[in-house]
């Protein structure tokens, strides 16, 4: 396989360039870098033909663009975005989108047994944090989905979160620290006294196109006009009217510690009720009761997210021989951007690999593009389109997006 590929990644100070060219198997990766802000805007393109003169390749020639998505500094985040999809565009080829995190996950030197816990400096003492596990020799597997938190709270959370990570055989994972975070605030490093620490600071632009070149093989690209960042802080500033009520300052992170972790748990009749009331306050044409007592009695693989007696989430998968189904899906309201949506998912995944398949797929509606933007994140593409697939009152019908995502076949349910 030949790949020429350019990545882009400005979501911090640093602005660097990276072009990977493979031929016969062997990856060759070229980088350039430059620390500054304020200049990610005016560097990039001159890096990036730099990288192109010195390896004799006209732009012609690159077969896909990848960037840093994020989450990181807004403006930094827009501009290699917006390069990206503009050289796409132009070169017709598509682009691949890398979460930042998962490229200093992917310089971390994490083994199979490690949970590396991604932390980045989020300024006003908070922190984007992310975890991936290393699954096989060059795919990585979510943890916890990018979220912003305050910096104190980051090895707490950590630690709630950890019994519940496991590799693929089941063994309990162990931490290793990397992110820029760690050196930005003294006391989050001493908190963290004693524990593993990776190198890797900031995202570079040669990881980037290193994960680009695995989602690459994978078919994991966008077209340039659905590339997007990704932000995890909803809200940067106060409007004036919030200002003149005494909220000066920025919006703070809630709190992570808030409430404990929700565990996975299969679904059993008992959860019913719960169940159907939770889909009932989530959608307007909701699953019902029956419809989940006649999954289990179908015995299609269902979990729930249970925080004490409460259920909090929940899906059902149904088997084929060559794809996995998620049917559907929910996660209270109240808990979103926990990264519990990605728990579930991560459940299904197991599911179906431990029985050989290698496809999970989904609908949703184009209408909730909070939704689609999640199933993007978690390495699902569209493949299709199902034409009135829902309701939507009125006697209307609405069309659903059908998604689906690759799977390795080693994880174990």
């Amino acid at each position: 396989m030949d790949l020429n590929l350019l990545a882009f990644e400005t979501s911090s100070s640093r602005c660097g360039v990276a072009l990977l060219c493979e031929r016969g198997g062997t990856p060759h990766v070229t980088r350039l870098e430059h620390e500054g802000s304020q200049e990610h805007a005016e560097r990039l393109l001159p890096m990036a033909r730099r990288l192109l003169d010195e390896a004799g390749l006209a732009p012609r020639e690159l077969h896909a663009v990848a960037f840093g998505q994020g989450p990181g500094g807004f403006t930094g985040l827009r501009v290699a975005c917006g390069v990206a999809q503009g050289v796409a565009l132009g070169l017709d080829v598509p682009v691949v989108p890398v979460p930042s995190h998962l490229a200093v996950a992917e310089a971390a030197g994490a083994g199979p047994g490690d949970a590396a816990l991604v932390a980045l400096d989020a300024r006003m003492e908070e922190v984007y944090l992310a975890a991936y596990a290393r699954d096989g020799a060059e795919g990585w597997r979510l943890l916890q989905a990018p979220l912003l938190v305050a910096a104190a709270e980051v090895v707490p959370w950590a630690d709630a979160q950890l019994p519940g990570w496991r590799a693929p055989d089941g063994a309990p994972l162990a931490l290793l620290l990397a992110g820029d975070a760690w050196q930005a605030y003294p006391a989050l490093a001493e908190s963290a006294a004693g524990r593993r620490f990776a190198p890797a600071d900031r995202p570079r632009a040669d990881a980037v196109a290193r994960l680009a070149r695995q989602a690459w093989a994978r078919g994991e690209t966008v077209a340039p006009e659905l590339a997007a960042p990704l932000y995890v802080r909803d809200k940067v500033a106060y409007t004036t009217a919030e200002r003149e009520a005494g909220q000066g300052g920025n919006p703070r992170a809630g709190s992570a510690l808030a409430q404990p972790a929700p565990t996975l748990h299969p679904m059993v009749e008992a959860d019913l009720d719960q169940v159907a009331a939770l889909e009932a306050r989530m959608q307007a044409f909701p699953w019902t009761r029956g419809n989940f007592a006649d999954a289990l009695a179908a015995g299609y693989p269902s979990c729930v997210l249970r925080e004490g007696d409460r259920v909090q989430g929940f899906c059902v998968l149904m088997l084929a021989p060559d794809v996995a189904h998620l049917l559907v899906i929910g996660v209270a309201p109240d808990l979103h951007r926990r990264g519990l949506g990605a728990r579930l998912v991560g459940w299904c995944e197991r599911q179906a690999a431990a029985r050989g398949i290698e496809g999970l797929m989904l609908e949703v509606r184009p209408s909730n593009q909070g939704a689609v933007r999640f199933y993007e994140r978690l390495g699902f593409l569209q493949v299709g389109v199902r034409k009135g697939y829902y309701p939507s009152g009125r006697r209307e019908r609405e069309d659903a997006l059908v998604m689906r995502k690759t799977i390795a076949r080693t994880a174990s349910a």
